[in-house]
């Protein structure tokens, strides 16, 4: 049975997904609880290695070869190795041996193992579609080498460097009229030939009005081609131009690059982004009022604190000030270097032994 702690939960998951996937050293195990899956893939063990082994030659299947010279003994190789692709998937640290062996926190290696998995799954459904049209390559190749061809070079060009601008509505209409008048020219031409060549043959003689007919149309479509070809820009360009540096290696090398950047995405939106992007958003507290008067009392009770302490302080300042005032010496009558209250207590000395002698 499921259970209720992230890790068992996680166990559970990365359960099925070896099941699904159609992992053969889980098959005949039977396990239903969560401990024991948390066991099985969490504990340090061969069979846990072998799991490991497993999934990393689904995901990249030119490690079975290296895996098979590394002797059964030597599970520290293959631990370098596990650890060394974990980090090329961006899933692990350089070091991390000990995620690897089964000893860092169960949580850490269950994330690791979700995380192998689910590119295991995106890698299985790639190369069935890789497998279902196993000949994609070799046509793409082919259509690259035509495309590339110097037949179709000037085309590359033209639709690397486009500069025609969208006709006018007159051209269209223009164009309109002449297509059905080409479209007529076109029904009536085999009985045109059948004629001419009956009048040749002597059935007959060549009608003047046919041949001025003809001559107007065809000096009327001779000057409406003139005029589309002046409209295309594109047609005068230089076939040595900009475009003509293009190379099929460098179309190859762009390809690429798009490919791979496409491929780091993918992995990138799977492992880190899909999560968040499938999320629900927040439900909204109906009684935000509350939260919001809080906020202001809060806001309010904060500005009388400010206040007060900016009192305080003052009210310091000014007793610092009449303290130095008070302290501070001062010549008073007949060149006497007196403080304030000196001088006091003298003057009142002074007056009670004038109301002494009087």
């Amino acid at each position: 049975m499921a259970g209720n702690s992230k890790p068992q939960q996680l166990s559970v998951r990365v359960y099925s997904a070896l099941q699904s996937i159609g992992c053969p050293l889980v098959d005949g195990l039977y396990l239903t609880e969560a401990d024991q899956m948390q066991e099985l893939l969490c504990t340090p063990s061969l069979h846990r290695m072998d799991i490991l082994k497993w999934i990393c030659i689904r995901i990249c299947p030119f490690l079975r070869e290296k895996f098979s010279t590394i002797k059964s003994e030597q599970t520290e190789e293959v631990v370098k190795e596990i650890t060394r692709f974990g980090h090329e998937m961006m899933l692990c640290k350089p070091d991390d041996q000990q995620l690897i062996q089964g000893l860092a926190t169960p949580l850490r290696q269950l994330l690791f193992l979700d995380e192998l998995l689910m590119i295991a799954q995106d890698s299985n459904d790639t190369s069935s579609k890789e497998n279902s049209s196993g000949d994609d390559v070799v046509r793409n190749e082919d259509l690259l080498k035509e495309l590339m061809s110097p037949d179709h070079l000037s085309d590359l060009v033209q639709l690397m460097n486009p500069v025609c601008n969208p006709w006018s509505a007159h051209i269209r209409d223009h164009l309109r009229a002449l297509q059905s008048t080409l479209t007529k020219t076109n029904n009536t031409k085999s009985s045109d030939i059948n004629n001419r060549t009956h009048q040749h043959l002597g059935f007959g003689k060549i009608d003047g009005n046919d041949l001025t007919k003809a001559k107007e149309l065809l000096q009327s479509t001779q000057t409406a081609l003139a005029e589309l070809h002046k409209e295309c820009e594109f047609l005068h360009s230089d076939p040595a131009g900009p475009g003509a540096s293009l190379s099929p290696c460098a179309l190859k090398l762009a390809i690429s690059d798009m490919a791979q950047l496409m491929t780091a995405f993918s992995h990138v939106y799977h492992t880190d982004f899909k999560g968040y992007c499938q999320r629900a958003p927040p439900v909204l507290d109906p009684q935000a009022h509350l939260f919001q008067s809080v906020h202001q009392l809060l806001h309010s009770c904060n500005m009388e604190l400010e206040a007060l302490q900016q009192l305080s302080e003052t009210s310091s300042s000014l007793a610092e000030t009449v303290k130095h005032r008070q302290t501070e010496k001062r010549y008073w009558a007949k060149g006497e270097k007196h403080t304030l209250p000196n001088r006091l207590e003298s003057l009142k000395n002074r007056y009670a032994a004038f109301l002494n002698h009087h």
